[in-house]
């Protein structure tokens, strides 16, 4: 059942609620500039060419307050990314995770958290004249802050209608996946767009092989008839943190797991199937390509890592309490 037919007869967001947007405020260069003036010229080098390297992390509210989900990971991410791409940015780590809390505290009721580094200038050529590197960060609420602010909101499915795109493969040899660049996503926004026009809720792509790499902004997970958990190595899809956390969480629960090659079939004959990803968790899958997958309601094994992940970011987990940057 594709999203269109489940969404049939759902009330639309509603929009009086986009008078509680609060006013916000993004981190760019060391100063906390309004959420409307955080803005580059057209013309500029990330703009043009797809420069711009980013990471996003969960924010939550916990008795403890608000927490960045795995921050350090994402910032450890985030630098390998700008290394890949080649940008000369000078913060550090710690420099960066600091001031990821700033601009947590300064924008209450967040729960997301985008890093960005981007190059700003004006330029005409493929390699920037001026190579000044900006890096802002921004907190805001998904649904409020922007969902909210677009004339047609699009309600989010508890399950999703997967389909499996066969026909744009991942091309590594230029860009690889482990670098979160602007440019790297444009493949992915093109399949996911078509897969939407036709009543799917999500797209997963192939890598160079033919084997099942990842959807745009998630990792795949399935579970095999024997119980095994399944997911595609890192060689063809990046390393999604909270890819890393399910696993984490799976052998805590003693689930067996695998990280292996996938061929597009595995999901026909899959037992459950579910995505992960910083803005969504654990995602359970209904069906593949129009074929229902486990009766078209989450399984237990889902059900149960999306439990444990809700838990976790919502700081009831001790075992894992220190997955959360308690921002104080």
């Amino acid at each position: 059942m594709t999203n269109a037919s489940r969404a049939a007869g759902q009330n639309p967001v509603e929009r009086h609620s986009i008078d509680r947007i609060v006013n916000r405020t993004i981190w760019i260069d060391g100063a906390l500039v309004p959420w409307e003036a955080a803005t580059v010229h057209v013309l500029s080098h990330s703009l043009a060419r797809g420069s711009l390297v980013f990471d996003y992390t969960s924010v939550h509210e916990t008795p403890r307050g608000p927490a960045i989900f795995r921050l350090r990971e994402h910032v450890e991410r985030f630098l390998r990314s700008v290394a890949l791409v080649g940008l000369p940015l000078e913060p550090g780590a710690a420099e960066i995770e600091e001031a990821a809390r700033a601009t947590v505290r300064a924008n209450p009721g967040s729960n997301a958290l985008k890093i960005c580094a981007y190059l700003p200038s004006i330029e005409v050529d493929v390699v920037p004249m001026d190579e000044r590197v900006s890096l802002a960060i921004a907190s805001y609420h998904t649904a409020r802050d922007v969902v909210l602010r677009k004339a047609r909101p699009r309600p989010m499915p508890a399950t999703l209608a997967l389909k499996i795109d066969r026909t744009r493969r991942r091309i590594e040899a230029h860009l690889p996946p482990q670098a979160k660049a602007a440019a790297n996503y444009l493949g992915a926004m093109m399949a996911k767009w078509a897969a939407r026009k036709e009543g799917y809720d999500e797209v997963v792509l192939l890598d160079e092989r033919g084997n099942l790499a990842e959807a745009p902004t998630s990792n795949l997970f399935l579970v095999d008839r024997r119980g095994v958990l399944r997911t595609p190595t890192l060689d063809a899809v990046l390393a999604g943190v909270t890819r890393d956390s399910v696993l984490a969480l799976a052998k805590h629960e003693g689930i067996p797991v695998a990280e292996c090659a996938l061929a597009p079939e595995s999901l026909a004959d899959a037992a459950e199937v579910f995505l992960s990803g910083s803005s969504v968790g654990v995602w359970p899958v209904a069906s593949v390509d129009g074929r229902p997958v486990a009766g078209g309601a989450p399984g237990p094994l889902s059900a149960r890592l999306k439990a444990r992940h809700d838990a976790v970011t919502a700081g009831g987990d001790p075992d894992f309490d220190h997955w959360l940057a308690y921002v104080r």
